[in-house]
C-alpha cells in the first residue's frame, strides 16, 4: 500500500513532537508519497520557526539530515485540477496539491492538519486517523 504524507506530518516527526512514534508506527513499512512541493514547504516551515524563535540552525540541519533519510517518493502533481480544489474549498495550492496527489494514486491521506483531513473527507479522500 501507499499513503500520501503531507507537511504537518514530515515536520512533526523531525522536531520530535509528541505525535513521532504515532507517526512513525502508522508510516512504517509503507510507500510513503507526496508532490515534489513537499520540499519547499519544508524549508518555508523551518524558516517560519526561525522567525517564531522556536528553532536554531543547528536544529534544523539535524533535522533536514534526518528528512533526507526518509524513504519518500516525490511526484508532479496536476496543476490545473490542484488550483481548482484550492478555488472550490478555498485552501493555499499547496494543500490541494497534496489532495489532488491523493486523488491521482488512489491513496488515502496522512495530515496532522484538522481543515485539511475534514477537506480530504468530504472529496471521499480515506484519511489515516494519528
Amino acid at each position: 500500500m501507499g499513503l500520501v504524507v503531507d507537511t504537518s506530518v514530515i515536520i512533526s516527526v523531525l522536531i520530535n513532537e509528541k505525535s513521532k512514534n504515532k507517526l512513525i508506527r502508522v508510516t512504517k513499512g509503507e510507500d510513503l508519497i507526496a508532490p515534489v512541493s513537499l520540499h519547499w514547504e519544508i524549508g518555508n516551515a523551518f524558516s517560519a520557526m526561525f522567525k517564531k524563535k522556536r528553532i536554531d540552525k543547528k536544529t534544523a540541519e539535524e533535522a533536514l539530515s534526518y528528512y533526507r533519510r526518509i524513504a519518500l517518493r516525490l511526484v508532479t502533481v496536476d496543476l490545473r485540477k490542484s488550483v481548482e480544489i484550492a478555488y472550490k474549498h478555498n485552501i493555499y495550492a499547496y494543500d490541494a496539491y497534496f489532495l489532488e496527489c491523493a486523488i491521482n494514486y488512489n491513496l488515502p491521506l496522512i495530515t496532522l492538519d484538522e481543515k485539511l483531513a475534514d477537506i480530504a473527507a468530504e472529496m471521499n479522500i480515506k484519511i489515516i486517523e494519528v
